[in-house]
């Protein structure tokens, strides 16, 4: 009979086979020293950060089902009590961040030059507003909501992650929590229970950060769809009534988002701050991929950095409608990564810097 250990190893040894890793042993390694050492919480969180973005990169691909059974079968055997303390800490640990701590954390982010800008201007604002009412001065009563626009991968949820603790160290929030949901966690599937589903996430909310990823899937149905239209209208009303201790950040596409905001008549004046994010520039997205690849202890070949750096040029200069940033860099890590496991596994012998180093032939565009 298998023991949760035993059931552990075989989903890693199963994922480094799928993935082609085999000679590396990635999964089966990291899993081994979390076996021999199972309080290392840094080593558990980052692995399960890990399976996590490899999840949301590979949503459909064959590895996504071996992706959560490693997963799963990690949190049977340290237990899922644990895991859930493990990550209850650090998100205290992050709620609990000092100002000058977040604001470096923002800054360590690659690009964003505009919205780590307007962010700083944010936060000034309502630290004198603080001082302000410290000195029995009036504060003017203005809504906190946000609206994100930009395309995907460009930090949109990482950055309101941040401006959520943010505020929460200004005391404008109780709580500090972030609660993601999407046009499935707010709409029910039978008329008239819409309103009661988006005051219970509003409720669960409080005190904290909602962020509504693509917003506009609301009411892209808008000329039939009842439901979005409910829920839209719900969602007005809270965006008032909770305003001194909610802040609600909507993000999506630009042109979708300004069509979002003209469905309702109120919803618009509801917020008080728009951040445009831009795409990366090439040097830009070179620096995420080598600060992904540093993560994994890889790094790349002068030769693999220059073909790039014209690659994401030549993207970048196509203008695709929807250049997914951030996601299109992770996506092509992965298939660095995949594509130097096979060439490896080909030559049968190889150095531990050969096993680091990320190669121009790695690179099939």
């Amino acid at each position: 009979m298998s023991t949760s250990r035993d059931r552990l190893i075989e989903a890693a040894k199963k994922l480094d086979r799928q993935s082609q890793m085999d000679g590396d042993e990635f999964y089966f390694k990291k899993v081994n020293e979390i076996i021999n050492d199972r309080y290392d919480t840094k080593k558990i969180s980052e692995l399960y950060q890990h399976i996590y973005m490899l999840q949301h990169v590979h949503r459909r691909n064959k590895i996504t089902p071996m992706l959560k059974e490693l997963s799963d079968t990690l949190a049977c055997y340290l237990g899922y009590s644990y895991i859930s303390e493990i990550f209850e800490k650090e998100a205290d640990k992050k709620k609990n961040s000092s100002l000058d701590e977040l604001m470096n954390e923002l800054n360590q982010l690659v690009g964003l030059s505009k919205v780590k800008e307007e962010v700083r201007r944010l936060v000034i604002y309502q630290k004198i507003q603080a001082k302000r009412k410290e000195s029995g001065l009036k504060v003017p009563k203005r809504t906190l909501h946000m609206a994100f626009m930009g395309n995907p991968g460009t930090g949109k949820t990482t950055v309101a992650r941040i401006v959520g603790r943010m505020y929460y160290q200004l005391g404008l929030l109780s709580k500090g929590h972030f609660t993601e949901v999407s046009r499935t966690d707010l709409i029910a599937g039978y008329q008239g229970q819409t309103a009661l589903k988006v005051k219970s996430v509003i409720e669960k909310a409080k005190g904290g950060v909602l962020f509504i990823d693509e917003a506009y899937s609301i009411t892209e149905n808008d000329n039939t769809d009842s439901y979005g239209r409910e829920c839209l209208t719900e969602l007005t009303k809270a965006l008032e009534d909770s305003r001194d201790d909610l802040i609600v950040i909507v993000a999506g596409y630009t042109e979708p988002m300004n069509h979002f905001f003209q469905s309702n008549p109120g919803l618009k004046s509801r917020f008080n701050y728009f951040i445009n994010f831009e795409n990366y520039s090439s040097t830009e997205l070179i620096d995420i991929l080598e600060t992904l690849a540093r993560k994994d202890d890889y790094q790349l070949s002068d030769e693999l950095k220059e073909r790039l750096s014209s690659y994401f040029t030549d993207e970048l200069e196509a203008k695709v409608e929807n250049f997914s940033n951030g996601r299109f860099v992770r996506n092509l890590y992965e298939d660095l990564i995949m594509n130097q496991a096979v060439r490896l596994n080909n030559t049968k012998q190889y150095s531990s810097q050969e096993l680091s180093l990320l190669e121009l032939e790695d690179f099939i565009s």
